[in-house]
């Protein structure tokens, strides 16, 4: 898994740069240590890197070649999801509940997975990034109920998905929707989902090389932000139906 001729790097404390991703193993592990102060999580992210770790490890830096990124253009909606987002049972908010989805991310259950990634100081992290205006998420409620949602960063025209979570079916999905559709309009470039799922490939993301993704970013970054609370953000499902497109098969 690791490459043997590479080695991991600690990360000062008195410094926030990062080595070079391009340098990184496929793998992509590339520094370990510093801390989850907001200027280090933002460079990481301004450079392709994310921070990745288990409760007992150090925090852990990646960099994977290849990258998932989701232009939102090319989401996809089967024609069984079409009739879910037509039956308009869901509704949708932005930056309206952003601890309360952090917290269901790090809270439930997922198949296959043992225990969470997003740490107590993650999410302390991440919150206070919110709260500067860079981390963002969205909410989907049914019936009044907070039922599903995902968060992430945003700088220049990218989004940066961390995680999503559903407590009924489609709720996740809905969301991730909701962003692409609104990303989409507001002129952003991609959506990163950092590492390939069969879930992703399925609703329209595809496999990029990172040397490929740096170089988007590098574009991208370029671009003005959308930095505060995006609690005026609306998103309405647009039936391809009615406008003479089609859904996927």
């Amino acid at each position: 898994m690791f490459d043997e001729e590479y080695l991991i790097p600690p990360l000062s404390n008195y410094s926030y740069t990062f080595p070079n991703p391009r340098n990184a193993s496929d793998e992509g592990l590339l520094a370990y240590g510093g801390d989850l102060s907001s200027c280090r999580i933002l460079t990481a992210y301004r450079n392709g890197i994310f921070p990745w770790y288990a409760e007992g490890d150090p925090i852990l830096w990646w960099s994977p070649d290849p990258r998932l990124l989701l232009y939102p253009e090319n989401f996809k909606v089967r024609k069984s999801f079409a009739r879910v987002l037509r039956n308009g049972k869901f509704t949708v908010t932005f930056d309206r509940h952003f601890p309360e989805v952090i917290s269901y991310c790090a809270t439930v259950p997922r198949e296959g997975q043992n225990g969470s990634w997003i740490l107590p100081e993650m999410q302390e992290a991440y919150i206070r990034l919110h709260e500067e205006g860079f981390a963002h998420s969205i909410e989907v409620h049914k019936e009044g109920e907070l039922v599903g949602g995902l968060y992430g960063l945003a700088m220049g025209k990218a989004f940066f998905g961390e995680s999503m979570f559903s407590l009924v079916n489609n709720a996740s999905k809905v969301a991730f929707k909701a962003l692409s559709d609104v990303l989409g309009d507001r002129g952003y470039d991609f959506i990163d989902c950092q590492m390939k799922t069969d879930h992703m490939i399925a609703l329209g993301a595809e496999v990029v090389e990172r040397h490929i993704f740096l170089d988007e970013l590098h574009e991208t970054l370029q671009k003005p932000s959308d930095l505060g609370f995006w609690h005026d953000f609306s998103w309405e499902y647009k039936d391809p139906v009615h406008e003479g497109k089609k859904d996927d098969k």
